[in-house]
């Protein structure tokens, strides 16, 4: 039995750093038939939305575990739902942005410093709190979303438009709508 730790052909080569090829904020040309200026708008307006679409699975999740009450059970699986397609959004977003040529936002200190929702307590809120938080997160994204789509169907970008119209917006609007039913109140039938 051999100790030589002498590294061979199939040993990692650990610890490695690398020189950044390209910068956070910028595009690179790919021949899509859009000026440079759309391109650099919509990932601009893009990586908005994935900040505040990924700070939205976050919330998603945290009231999915800490959901509590008479309705537990039915909360708990709607906002795993919901989680899981807010998820599937922050991945069609980032791959938007990279197909423009832009770099997705993908570290979470990064999407902290350009999100625009308010970050909530550490601790477990009361349930109307929880649904209330995540409908003004909505209200946001959606009134961000509308802003931009009509901006980028100026600039050209239909695929840009596509996306905000078709998931981000549809996709929140029928969450929206699941969350405030939640919050009906409605009165006690009495026999």
């Amino acid at each position: 039995m051999t100790t030589d730790i002498t590294p061979t052909g199939s040993q990692p080569r650990l610890h490695q750093k690398g020189r950044i090829i390209q910068e956070f904020g910028t595009v690179k040309q790919f021949p899509l038939a859009l000026s440079y200026e759309a391109r650099m708008y919509s990932c601009q307006r893009l990586n908005k939305a994935l900040a505040d679409t990924q700070i939205l699975y976050g919330l998603y999740k945290k009231h999915h575990w800490l959901v509590r009450g008479a309705t537990f059970y039915q909360l708990h699986l709607v906002l795993d739902q919901h989680a899981a397609q807010q998820l599937a959004l922050v991945d069609t977003l980032a791959e938007r942005v990279q197909t423009l040529g832009g770099v997705a936002v993908g570290d979470s200190r990064h999407v902290a410093e350009l999100t625009s929702i308010p970050r909530p307590p550490d601790g477990v809120e009361e349930v109307p709190a929880m649904l209330s938080r995540l409908l003004e997160a909505h209200e946001t994204i959606l009134a961000d979303a509308h802003d931009a789509a009509a901006r980028v169907a100026e600039l050209g970008d239909d695929g840009t438009n596509d996306l905000l119209v078709s998931q981000v917006i549809r996709t929140g609007e029928l969450q929206a709508w699941f969350l405030a039913e939640h919050l009906v109140d409605t009165p006690l039938v009495r026999a």
